[in-house]
C-alpha cells in the first residue's frame, strides 16, 4: 500500500506531523534563517542610531545655540515621521515585497542620519567666546579689564572685533542648520515605520509555531545591545573636539567639562548611517515568499501568496475594514481595564521619555561631569541590568506560571520600588557652583540671581566689560568669575590653556601660597562630597533601574490580556499610537521648556538673541526634574491600582462561573483570557476555521465574537501599527500565552484545538514587542 494511501486514512494533524517529518533535516543556513540575522542587524542599528541621538542632544544644543526645549522638539521629530506613515506601511506593506520594503527603510535611515550630520560642513568652524582667542599675540600680554584709557590705546582689537562679528552675523542670519537635523530625524523615523512590523509579520507567517517567538525572543536580545552601544559611541565621540582633525585641538583652550565644549556629535551619525546602509543590503536579495519552514515548496499547506493591493476582493475587505472600524475602536475603548491601563501607560511614558532625553544632561549639570562621562555611565551600568531585569521578569512569570492578575501585581510592586528608590534621588545632591554675581554676591554672600546687574560691582565697574561674556575662571578662593574681566583683572602670563591672569581686583582672599590675587582658566571643580553623592546617585540609578525592568514582561501581558482577543491587535495599535502621540512628541519639549527656566546664564549668539543655557540653578533644575518625574509616575499609579482591582473582580467572576455550573475552576496559578464585559462569556465556535497564513489568531477569534466589527483584515491592518511596543518580551513570554489559550472553558475547546493546529498560534503576543523600548533608563 503506498504511502499516499496510508496518509488519506490519517487525520490533518498527522498529515502535518509527516510533512514534518519529511523535511527534519533542515538546513542550518535556509533563507529564513539568513532573514532573521539580517533583521536582527537591522534591529541592532537603528537602536544604536537612536540612542545616539539621545546622547548627542547636549552638543547640537550648544553647536546650534539653542533652548533645551527647542532641542525637545528636534528629538521629537522622529516621532512625527514615524507616526506618518507607521498605519499605511503596516497595512499596505504587508501585500508587498516585505524585505525590499525594510531594506528601503533602512537606506531611508541611513539617509537621514546623513542628513543629521551634514550641516557641520556647511557651518565653518565653531568659534566660541574667549579673551584667549581674541586677544592672544605672542607679542603682547593680555589684559582683560581695560578702562576708557586703555581702549583708546588698543584701536586695533577694537576694530578687528567688530569686523569679524559683522561677517559672521552675515553669514549666519540666513542659515537655520537646526532645521536639517530635524528633517534628518523625521527622515529616520519614517525609515525606521516598516522595519518592525513587517518583519515580525515576515518571520511567523513563514517559521513554525514553535520557532516563531524563539526567533523572535532573539531579536529583542540583540536589539537591547544597540542602546549600549550607541551610548558608548555617544561617548566616544562626545570626547573629541567638534572640529577635530581640521584644528590644532591643543590650542583649544576648552576641556569637555566646560560649558561651551561641543563634541564630534557629527561623527556618530556617519558612523550609525554606515552601519544603517550595510544592514539594509541583504534584504534586497531575499524573495518575497518563502515555503512554511518545515514543509515542501510545493506542500500544499504552504502559505498562499496574498493578492496584490487594487484587486477587487481586496477593495471589498477595505471597505469592510473601514465600516467595521468604529465600533471595533468603540468597545475597546469602553473596556473599563483598557482605558484606565492606557492612561496609565501614557503617563508612565512621558515620565520615561523626559528621563531618557535628559539624563546625562542632568548629570553634567548636578554633578557637574562631562557629557562623555554620563554617557559612558548610562551604556556601561544602566542598560545591562536593564537587559538582564527583562530577561529575570519573563523566567519568573514561566516559573511560577503568573495569572493576568499576578502579572499586574508584580508589575506594580517592581514599578512602585523603583519609585520609592527615585525619592531618594532628591538627597543626592551637589551644591550650586560658586559664580560671583550668580550664586554669591562678590563678597562671598550665598544668593541666587537671574539680574545681569548682580555682575557687576565697585571691584570690576571701572572695565569695559559686557555682561554677556562667558570665560569663566577660578580663584583660590574656590570663586567662579564670569570672565576675566570681571574678576577685574589686568595682567597675564603663560600661553594657550596654561594662561594665568593676575592682578584681579575683585579676588577678596590672596592665594595662602605666594599671596598673589590671581585666576585660572576654567570653572572651579567641585569638592570632594560631590564625588561621593555621584556615586550615591549611579547606585541609586542602577538598582531602581534593575527593580523597574522586573516588571516589564508582565506588564506587557497585562495588556494584551485585559481585552477581548478579537481587540488584541487594534488596542496594541492604539496603544502606541496614543503613546507616541501624546507622550514621545510632547515629553521632550515640556521637560525642555521646564528645565529652560532653571537657567541662571544664557549664551549669545554672535548676532544677538539668546543661545545656549552656560550655567543652571541646579537646585531648582534637581527639584523640577526629578519633581515632574515623579508627580507623572506618582499619578500613573492611581489608574493601575485600579486596574488591579478590575482585573481581580474580571478573575474572580471567571474562576466562579466553571464551578456554578458544575465544571471544574480555573487553576488558579493559570492565566485566563479577561473577555469584555459587554460579551457572552461562551460564544459559540466558529463553523469556518481560520486560514493557513493569517499571521495570528485575531482571526478566528474574530469569526467567534458576537458583534462582527472586526475582520481577519482589520486583525492584520492594525497588526504593524501594535510593533513599536516599548516592553521587549523574554523568551518565557510566549510560554504563558500559551497557557491563556489552554486554559478556556470546555466550551471553546474545538476552537482552541485548532488554534494549537495552527503554526501561527501561540505567537500572537510576540509580533507586537517593540526593540526600540529604552531602559527606564534611567
Amino acid at each position: 500500500m503506498s504511502v499516499a494511501a496510508d496518509e488519506d486514512r490519517l487525520t490533518s494533524r498527522d498529515v502535518l506531523y509527516v510533512a514534518d517529518k519529511k523535511t527534519r533535516s533542515e538546513p542550518c543556513c535556509s533563507t529564513l534563517k539568513m532573514f532573521i540575522v539580517a533583521l536582527s542587524f537591522a534591529y541592532f542599528s537603528k537602536a544604536l542610531s537612536g540612542t545616539y541621538m539621545k546622547s548627542a542632544i547636549t552638543q547640537i544644543e550648544r553647536r546650534f545655540d539653542l533652548s533645551s526645549s527647542l532641542i525637545g522638539l528636534i528629538d521629537g521629530s522622529f516621532e512625527m515621521g514615524n507616526l506618518l506613515f507607521l498605519a499605511f506601511v503596516s497595512h499596505f506593506g504587508a501585500k508587498m515585497h516585505r524585505p525590499r520594503l525594510i531594506g528601503i527603510g533602512c537606506f531611508l535611515m541611513a539617509v537621514g542620519s546623513l542628513l543629521t550630520g551634514l550641516p557641520h560642513f556647511f557651518m565653518g568652524r565653531y568659534k566660541f567666546d574667549t579673551v584667549i582667542q581674541s586677544w592672544e599675540n605672542d607679542s603682547m600680554r593680555i589684559s582683560p579689564c581695560l578702562d576708557s584709557r586703555a581702549a583708546q590705546d588698543h584701536p586695533e582689537v577694537q576694530i578687528e572685533i567688530s569686523q569679524d562679528i559683522d561677517a559672521d552675523c552675515v553669514r549666519d542670519s540666513g542659515s537655520h542648520m537646526w532645521i536639517y537635523v530635524f528633517l534628518g530625524n523625521a527622515l529616520r523615523g519614517i525609515g525606521e515605520t516598516p522595519v518592525t512590523p513587517l518583519g515580525i509579520s515576515y518571520i511567523d507567517d513563514y517559521a513554525k509555531a514553535e520557532n516563531s517567538a524563539f526567533y523572535i525572543a532573539c531579536l529583542q536580545t540583540i536589539t537591547l545591545l544597540g542602546p549600549m552601544f550607541g551610548f558608548l559611541l555617544g561617548s566616544m565621540c562626545a570626547r573629541l573636539y567638534v572640529d577635530i582633525g581640521f584644528v590644532d585641538v591643543e590650542s583649544v583652550t576648552i576641556t569637555p567639562k566646560d560649558a561651551r565644549w561641543v563634541g564630534a556629535w557629527w561623527l556618530g551619525f556617519f558612523v550609525s548611517a554606515g552601519i544603517m546602509l550595510l544592514s539594509g543590503i541583504p534584504f534586497w536579495f531575499l524573495p518575497r515568499t518563502l515555503p512554511k519552514q518545515g514543509e515542501l515548496p510545493n506542500n500544499p499547506y504552504t502559505l498562499p501568496e496574498t493578492p496584490a493591493p487594487g484587486t477587487d476582493a481586496n477593495a471589498a475587505k477595505l471597505a469592510a475594514i473601514a465600516k467595521g472600524f468604529l465600533p471595533c475602536l468603540k468597545r475597546l475603548l469602553s473596556t473599563p481595564a483598557y482605558f484606565l491601563l492606557l492612561c496609565g501607560v501614557v503617563l508612565k511614558f512621558n515620565s520615561f521619555i523626559g528621563l531618557l532625553t535628559f539624563k546625562a544632561k542632568y548629570m553634567e549639570q548636578q554633578f557637574g561631569q562631562s557629557a562623555s562621562r554620563a554617557n559612558f555611565l548610562i551604556g556601561v551600568l544602566n542598560l545591562p541590568v536593564v537587559a538582564v531585569g527583562i530577561f529575570l521578569g519573563g523566567v519568573v512569570m514561566k516559573r511560577y506560571k503568573l495569572s493576568v492578575v499576578a502579572g499586574a501585581q508584580l508589575s506594580f510592586l517592581t514599578s512602585f520600588a523603583a519609585y520609592l528608590l527615585l525619592l531618594l534621588q532628591y538627597s543626592t545632591k551637589c551644591d550650586n557652583v560658586h559664580v560671583a554675581g550668580l550664586t554669591v554676591s562678590y563678597n562671598g554672600t550665598p544668593g541666587v540671581s537671574f539680574d545681569d546687574h548682580t555682575l557687576f560691582s565697585e571691584c570690576n565697574r571701572k572695565c569695559s566689560c559686557a555682561s554677556d561674556e562667558w570665560d569663566p575662571v577660578c580663584s583660590q578662593n574656590g570663586i567662579t568669575y564670569m570672565s576675566p574681566c570681571l574678576a577685574g583683572c589686568t595682567g597675564s602670563t603663560g600661553h594657550g590653556k596654561h594662561t594665568v591672569f593676575h592682578n584681579c581686583s575683585c579676588v577678596l582672599d590672596s592665594s595662602p601660597v605666594d599671596g598673589s590675587t590671581s585666576v585660572s582658566l576654567g570653572q572651579c571643580p567641585r569638592g570632594p562630597d560631590c564625588s561621593r553623592s555621584f556615586t550615591s546617585y549611579m547606585a541609586v540609578s542602577v538598582l531602581s533601574s534593575f527593580i523597574n525592568s522586573l516588571g516589564t514582561t508582565p506588564g506587557y501581558m497585562v495588556i494584551i490580556r485585559c481585552i477581548s482577543p478579537e481587540l488584541k491587535s487594534l488596542a496594541l495599535g492604539i496603544q502606541t499610537l496614543v503613546m507616541r502621540t501624546l507622550g514621545g512628541i510632547p515629553a521632550p519639549v515640556y521637560f525642555g521648556a521646564l528645565i529652560d527656566s532653571t537657567c541662571l546664564k544664557w549664551g549669545t549668539k554672535r548676532c544677538g538673541g539668546k543661545g545656549a543655557c552656560r550655567m543652571y540653578d541646579t537646585d531648582m533644575y534637581r527639584v523640577i526634574f526629578l519633581g515632574l518625574i515623579t508627580c507623572l509616575s506618582g499619578c500613573s499609579y492611581f489608574f493601575i491600582m485600579a486596574v488591579i482591582v478590575l482585573l481581580k473582580r474580571q478573575f474572580d467572576r471567571e474562576k466562579a462561573t466553571p464551578t456554578e455550573q458544575g465544571r471544574a475552576p480555573t487553576p488558579p496559578g493559570g492565566a485566563i483570557e479577561l473577555l469584555h464585559h459587554h460579551q457572552h462569556p461562551h460564544p459559540h465556535p466558529s463553523p469556518h476555521p481560520k486560514e493557513e497564513g493569517v499571521p495570528n489568531a485575531l482571526a478566528a477569534a474574530c469569526e467567534m465574537s458576537k458583534p462582527q466589527a472586526c475582520s481577519e483584515e482589520q486583525a492584520e491592518g492594525t497588526e504593524g501599527d501594535a510593533e513599536p511596543q516599548h516592553s521587549p518580551s523574554p523568551p518565557s513570554t510566549p510560554r504563558s500565552s500559551s497557557t491563556a489559550r489552554t486554559a478556556s472553558p470546555p466550551s471553546l475547546g474545538r476552537v482552541d484545538e485548532d488554534q494549537s493546529e495552527n503554526p501561527d498560534g501561540g505567537s500572537d503576543e510576540n509580533q507586537h514587542t517593540d526593540p526600540k523600548a529604552g531602559p527606564p533608563e534611567g
